[in-house]
């Protein structure tokens, strides 16, 4: 019994350690740097995409229109944004995950000021021809109750 828990534990282990390498590490350096096309490489083409207070479900190409939008904006208007993930929930079975966490998204204007946005996410992901890909993203910040403290009781990847 302890040998089949410490298997467990060593490809829980793996697949995170892959997770955090293939995507959510260019995850963040692609949000913060507004690259649209690296970000949305980092997920299926059956990614099912929902940020739930705008109540709308957007397929890949929606999304990627989106984000080009979105980092088009920031761009112009010289907003930079600051993306930090923490994580409640890790579960893998080496080829499939499930990712909870908070995120805290600061951004940083034009004329010095700075707003910070927190939120919860949840995510499935797969691998895909040995790599793993985003199949389901969805986030809130269930009314605004999401916060600092819920940031910092998540743990940071490591």
């Amino acid at each position: 019994m302890l040998l089949v828990i410490g298997l467990n534990l060593s490809s829980y282990a793996q697949s995170e350690k892959e997770i955090n390498d293939q995507v959510w590490k260019s995850f963040v350096e692609a949000f913060n740097n507004h690259l649209s096309n690296e970000f949305l490489a980092l997920h299926s083409k059956e990614l099912v995409r929902s940020s739930r207070e705008s109540r709308q479900v957007l397929n890949w190409d929606q999304y990627l229109k989106q984000t080009i939008g979105s980092d088009k904006q920031d761009l112009d208007e010289k907003r930079k944004r600051d993306l930090e993930l923490r994580f409640t929930e890790r579960i893998s079975n080496g080829s499939q995950a499930i990712e909870v966490g908070v995120y805290k998204t600061t951004y940083h204007f034009a004329n010095g000021k700075t707003q910070t946005y927190y939120g919860r996410f949840h995510v499935a992901l797969r691998k895909e021809k040995g790599v793993w890909k985003i199949l389901v993203d969805t986030d809130s910040s269930e009314n605004n109750t999401v916060g600092e403290k819920d940031f910092l009781a998540a743990k940071p990847m490591e």
